[in-house]
């Protein structure tokens, strides 16, 4: 039997792993297969392994219960399983497992926890300097948001056209000095120069993804991994099926085994006409089968949205489809496909050319307002040009805007909203209003609680009336401001005076 070790005890939702020496002749990440068996009182699940380079071979697995396991791994290299224990010990204070679909709409961490997604993306951010990894890992340490968008592929697009440090494949890119920032835009490269052993992965790319994955983990933060995207003058998005598939076994037997991990599988799907309908359901099959977890799973649009009703999408990943409304639409969208909605594209709060990229802090907070009192969840990101070219969307480092302190806010009071998630209340033309969900386990709506929002409206006042006898402890929000005021407490019909200001709330609470 080949040298092995293994991991003999691990925390629950943490990362057991045997490494397993093995052949590195021929084509080691094609040539064999591996797949363990882990069992406990409480779970049988299987798991695939990848090569990891230098004849190391890796099979990961996530126990999901504090007891002890068992496991057999096969190996194709090896005429023997590898047998053993190991033990799982309770999780930690700030382990709270992975995060799944909890009220039909909404969310919640694996140990019952709350979890409201406060997103934002940057698409390559773990493709930059060092420097600016770092200061975006310090960014988003500061808290605001929970969830992060980012590619697995390195992306060729409007401010972000230098190669990575590393490739995800064996070869060479195209030749592009000379090219100037003009005729980048429409260069495609991917069937010209691009020389890549498409069978052949580099493991030092996507161990450096392990890494980055593991500092959010660390922080708090789900990872949310755009596998596929159209942004691309390598070739990446134009392999074949034979290659597509390997390459999602691939990232799933290394990625999956994460607990902050979701799984998107394209940004913008619908500018990939090389990819058929039947590619992307083959994709979500391989997803379904190969991860034993069932960690979430999206595909964002671009203009034509994928069938979210398709029983492997866990939630709607959305960009916006019209200018002006995004998050006035969360109501349709969550009564066509009865899923959560995230917004993972309701536009940038920036300054560049692009109308995706250049509304004011005041709108993005605004759509975050209208998104949440409607049920369904916005997504933040920020493109500010500066000197250095560095924009939050695509690359991370800093912030500049002014809108993620708002978001920290709105965070905070829908953290103490008394459910798992908030759904919309038809109770006035002009306002939108959410009443919380009282439990996990119904959608029994819990009608001593309600926000009212009122946008970019200025009333002077509102007046309630719900019934003669319960007493409501009123609150006016200024979302913008990010200021509480105490209105006092009424019963019957009252009215509540308001400042004849933008981006204010009343919340209301029974005594």
């Amino acid at each position: 039997m080949n040298e092995w070790h293994y991991t003999k005890s691990v925390e629950q939702w943490c990362i057991f792993e045997a490494e397993i020496t093995g052949p590195a002749d021929g084509n080691p990440f094609t040539d064999y297969v591996i797949k363990g068996t882990f069992s406990s009182v409480h779970e049988v699940k299987q798991a695939e392994g990848f090569y990891d380079g230098n004849g190391i071979y890796r099979i990961r697995f996530m126990p999901s219960f504090p007891e002890e396991y068992t496991f057999s791994i096969q190996c194709a290299f090896s005429d023997s399983d590898y047998t053993g224990t190991f033990a799982v010990t309770e999780a930690g204070h700030d382990n709270h497992g992975p995060v799944h679909v909890a009220n039909t709409y909404h969310f919640a961490y694996e140990d019952g926890s709350k979890y409201y997604p406060v997103g934002t993306t940057c698409y390559v951010w773990e493709l930059q300097p060092e420097k600016i990894q770092a200061q975006t890992i310090q960014t988003l340490r500061q808290g605001v948001f929970n969830k992060i968008r980012f590619c697995i592929f390195p992306k060729h697009y409007a401010y972000n056209f230098r190669d990575p440090p590393l490739f995800p494949y064996e070869g060479t890119p195209c030749d592009t000095s000379g090219m100037t920032e003009d005729n980048f835009m429409t260069y495609n490269g991917a069937a010209s120069g691009n020389k890549w052993d498409f069978g052949r992965f580099v493991p030092a790319y996507f161990q450096h993804i392990e890494q980055c994955i593991e500092e959010l983990r660390d922080a708090g933060i789900e990872a949310d991994l755009i596998v596929m995207h159209p942004y691309d003058r390598w070739g990446f998005s134009l392999m074949d099926k034979e290659h597509d598939d390997l390459y999602w076994h691939y990232v799933i037997a290394r990625f999956a085994a994460y607990r902050n991990v979701w799984w998107s599988l394209a940004n913008e799907y619908d500018l990939m006409p090389q990819k058929s309908l039947s590619d992307w359901e083959r994709y979500a099959h391989i997803l379904c089968t190969c991860d034993p977890y069932n960690h979430l799973r999206s595909i964002h649009n671009c203009i034509t949205f994928y069938d979210h009703s398709r029983p492997w999408v866990t939630h709607c990943s959305i960009q916006r489809q019209d200018v002006y409304k995004t998050a006035e639409l969360v109501n349709e969208w969550r009564e066509k496909y009865r899923k959560p909605v995230v917004l993972d594209e309701i536009a940038y709060e920036g300054n560049i050319q692009y109308g995706w990229g250049n509304i004011s802090a005041q709108e993005m907070v605004r759509r975050f307002w209208e998104a949440a009192c409607r049920g369904g969840y916005g997504a933040h990101s920020e493109t500010y040009m500066n000197k250095d070219n560095i924009l939050w969307w695509s690359h991370g480092g800093v912030l500049h805007g002014e809108s993620p302190a708002r978001i920290q806010f709105l965070k905070d009071i829908l953290y103490e909203t008394p459910a798992y998630g908030l759904s919309p209340l038809n109770r006035e033309w002009d306002e939108v209003c959410a009443i919380p969900a009282d439990s996990l386990q119904t959608m029994k709506p819990v009608k001593d609680y309600y926000i009212c929002y009122y946008g970019f409206n200025r009333p002077s006042f509102r007046d309630f009336h719900f019934d003669e006898e319960t007493a409501f402890s009123v609150e006016i929000i200024d979302t913008w401001n990010m200021t509480v005021t105490d209105a006092g407490i009424h019963h019957g019909k009252f009215r509540i005076n308001l400042p004849c200001r933008e981006y204010m709330a009343v919340r209301l609470k029974k005594i």
